[in-house]
């Protein structure tokens, strides 16, 4: 066994928490369970790992079986990488049956021609969800097996879920190779990034259920209030206005914890409103800017800034729609503030 291949294998069980070893081993189905048998999974994780080792040698473990013991890895601890949507499309209304064999040989061959050290592997779950394992190499060097992309695709769907490597410059290729060997015409970056891909998949794939309506701002009604009962008043009035913002809270994100996502973008498109004499209305050019979001958990921050008494409730679209953006693409006029606009895909 290639000594590259061995410190790989070693390095991927050390990643491994102590408990999930040989759970994972199994999984990996390389090892025989007489094998996994011998292995001590009490002592030190540096040793088990050493051990591991050995026994590949003795199986005679190439780069195909290590490459799959990390794809096993990633697919068990998906958090542990930053995935980007991507969503590809086609010119007309045809559909095509999906072969998944066809599909891995257009890919292969795509990838290989354009760039000849690279290693590429597959593993199929049953959620019909296609894992690729890609790593780069150059013309002149190796692939580096510490720096690898990952795509994990489902069939008959136009979304793309990728963990792209540090080395950014083949992006691009891996999104023409995908395009080729799914049978698509185009592919574009839908500006949602989280660690947790279970949430971006709940998003794309309408498994999240929110609400969107449209509230409107109820009027003061005055009110002849004395100052005996003032404190009564405003006490009682404090305690509605925080079981209002919280019904609307409600209604608006649902009663269920929000999908984790870590990153939205969207294009904002509008025309100013200002006083005639400024001639800023006559320029029929829009104004256009750049909205991003970040936050460990966006959706949960979204949530809590109307109870917390630092938006007023409810939301504004603007903030309320990213996750059915990111479902539909649509266009949604904002009609208060300063921003009467619309969301054009970025």
């Amino acid at each position: 066994m290639d000594e590259t291949v061995a410190e790989y294998i070693r390095r991927t069980v050390l990643k491994i928490p102590r408990d999930e070893i040989k759970t994972m081993l199994q999984m990996w189905g390389f090892l025989s369970e007489a094998q996994l048998q011998t292995l001590n999974f009490h002592q030190a994780k540096d040793n088990i790992s050493q051990e591991v080792v050995q026994l590949c040698e003795d199986n005679s473990a190439d780069i195909k079986q290590a490459a799959a013991l990390d794809i096993i890895y990633n697919h068990v601890y998906p958090n542990k990488r930053m995935w980007s949507v991507y969503q590809m499309s086609k010119s007309g209304e045809e559909t095509d049956f999906f072969d998944l064999t066809d599909f891995k040989k257009k890919f292969k061959r795509r990838l290989q021609t354009a760039l000849k050290n690279v290693t590429i592997n597959f593993r199929e779950y049953e959620d019909n969800a296609i894992w690729i394992r890609i790593a780069w190499g150059t013309p002149y060097k190796k692939p580096n097996q510490y720096k690898t992309s990952y795509v994990v695709y489902h069939s008959q769907t136009p979304y793309v879920f990728i963990s792209a490597s540090v080395i950014r410059s083949t992006l691009p290729l891996l999104c023409q190779t995908l395009v080729a060997a799914s049978n698509y015409h185009d592919i574009r970056e839908m500006e949602l990034r989280s660690h947790c891909l279970n949430s971006l998949k709940d998003i794309v794939f309408k498994r999240y259920n929110q609400t969107f309506q449209t509230y409107y701002p109820r009027p003061l009604q005055e009110r002849n209030v004395t100052s005996e009962n003032v404190d009564l008043r405003i006490i009682q009035e404090n305690k509605n206005e925080k079981e209002r913002i919280l019904r609307v809270n409600r209604e608006v994100f649902g009663d269920g914890p929000q999908p984790k996502l870590e990153f939205a973008q969207y294009k904002l498109e509008t025309t100013f409103k200002s006083n005639p004499t400024l001639h800023v209305s006559d320029i029929k050019e829009p104004f256009r800017c750049l909205v991003k979001f970040s936050s460990p958990h966006l959706l949960e921050s979204l949530k809590s800034l109307a109870p917390a008494g630092l938006a007023d409730a409810p939301l504004s679209p603007l903030l309320t729609c990213i996750p059915q953006k990111a479902r539909n693409y649509f266009k949604i006029r904002e009609r208060k503030g300063f921003f009467p606009g619309s969301f054009v895909s970025p």
